[in-house]
């Protein structure tokens, strides 16, 4: 019989990285909350017009990435319903927006999530084809100043706070402008231009872009071709002059709140629906793909799927290149939980042995009440496989035998220190509380 593994592109996430991953994600909600913004969850699916409409038909997550399936109808009457997994999530928030009449409060509207995205794409280090974002979106009437260049600022202050709340040193903010519709509209033709002659000498990849998305060509890796791309014409040539004096602010901004900042002229994110602010945070220990997280301002996307005008921004990091990023920068062990109760028992006597393993739940049930972190032996084993068993796992070992149980006097263990106590049970979690050092 075949051993049932996984299906390629997907993984299992198992302790004691997934305290790493919940770490990752209480900071983002903290971090998140102290800027104002709350929690979104929509559904894992949606109808596939959304992303046709919003992301970009020409786009390589539309024309190749994306999970579809044809719902069955209801009836003979209907047609089938074309259905998508999402491969991004701003879309998603958007769509959430007009349907709920969000924007009729005429006030920001200020949304994080945290969620599985889906992109069938070849699976590498750091990216899977069900991965994990977190991401948040800053949206709403223009009346309410979704347009102005201070929510860019402060959304990439906040991603400042948030990886060095999280530990992550060295990071890198790239920063560029694609202009207002219209700019970009007019540097595609400018690129297409540019293209037609060298094309041929590029990828695969970059001879149909060209052609069919001019700007996907700035994001090539191809080393070969970077010498190309290099001589190509610069978006910031084409930008209006609004869009200059927004961008200048924009950068203001960051000068005042003290982000450090690169721009780079290639810049400029691969969705269709993203309009003046693009940026990514980078960090070297990634390698080739050194992105941490992408976003930007999306002024048009709201209409695009039929909705009002609602200028937004927004950003989304996979969770996967955090975890790796944190993995590199971080050495030491994960850290222990409070205690390990060993129950004493004798396995010929199971009335005996029954007890000892009842007041070793008794006890735990208390501790953990407590706030304490607890694990529970079983009073089967040997005294020294209880203490191998704490040792891996715990800071200390409560020895729960007869004596103890009768006495209420117990003997707690400090593997640290290697120091051998003995504490009432009236002040056991106070004693387990301790600082190791202490």
């Amino acid at each position: 019989m075949t051993t049932l593994k996984a299906v390629r592109g997907t993984r299992d996430l198992l302790p004691p990285e997934t305290a790493l991953w919940n770490r990752i994600e209480a900071t983002a909600r903290a971090v998140f909350a102290r800027y104002n913004f709350g929690e979104i969850r929509t559904p894992v699916f949606e109808d596939t017009g959304l992303f046709a409409r919003g992301v970009g038909e020409e786009t390589d997550i539309v024309s190749k990435e994306m999970y579809t399936w044809e719902d069955r109808a209801r009836a003979q009457s209907e047609k089938p319903q074309s259905l998508t997994l999402r491969p991004e999530n701003t879309a998603g928030v958007v769509r959430a927006y007009i349907e709920h009449k969000l924007g009729e409060t005429g006030q920001l509207k200020k949304l994080y999530y945290i969620g599985p995205q889906f992109r069938r794409e070849r699976p590498q280090k750091g990216r899977y084809r069900q991965f994990s974002q977190i991401g948040a979106e800053v949206i709403g009437p223009p009346s309410a100043g979704s347009e102005s260049p201070l929510r860019d600022a402060e959304v990439l202050e906040m991603l400042a706070t948030l990886l060095d709340e999280l530990g992550i040193t060295g990071w890198k903010l790239e920063i560029n402008s694609v202009g207002s519709s219209a700019d970009r509209a007019r540097y595609n033709e400018i690129l297409r231009a540019a293209l037609e002659p060298v094309a041929s000498q590029m990828c695969g990849d970059c001879q149909r872009r060209a052609v069919t998305n001019p700007l996907r060509v700035l994001d090539c890796k191809v080393p070969e071709d970077q010498p190309i791309i290099d001589a190509l014409p610069k978006i910031v040539d084409s930008l209006d002059e609004e869009s200059k004096r927004h961008f200048a602010e924009v950068l203001a901004a960051l000068d005042a709140a003290r982000v450090p900042y690169t721009r780079n002229h290639r810049l400029v994110r691969g969705l269709d629906y993203y309009t003046r602010t693009t940026f990514e945070f980078t960090h070297g220990g990634l390698g080739a793909q050194n992105a941490l997280l992408g976003g930007g301002r999306y002024d048009g996307l709201s209409e695009a799927i039929g909705g009002p005008k609602a200028p937004g921004i927004g950003f989304a990091m996979g969770e996967d290149r955090l975890v790796l990023t944190l993995l590199g920068l971080e050495t030491a062990q994960p850290e222990k939980i409070d205690a390990y109760i060993a129950p004493l028992g004798d396995a010929k006597d199971e009335a005996a042995l029954s007890r000892m393993n009842a007041a070793g739940l008794a006890m735990a049930r208390e501790l953990r009440r407590g706030g304490l972190s607890v694990e529970l032996g079983d009073g089967s084993f040997r005294l020294k496989k209880s203490f191998e068993t704490a040792d891996k796992v715990a800071r200390c070992i409560v020895i729960l035998g007869q004596d103890e149980l009768q006495s209420g006097i117990l003997t707690v263990k400090d593997f640290a220190s290697g120091t051998q106590t003995k504490v009432p049970r009236a002040e056991l979690a106070a004693h387990l509380r301790k600082p190791a050092d202490a």
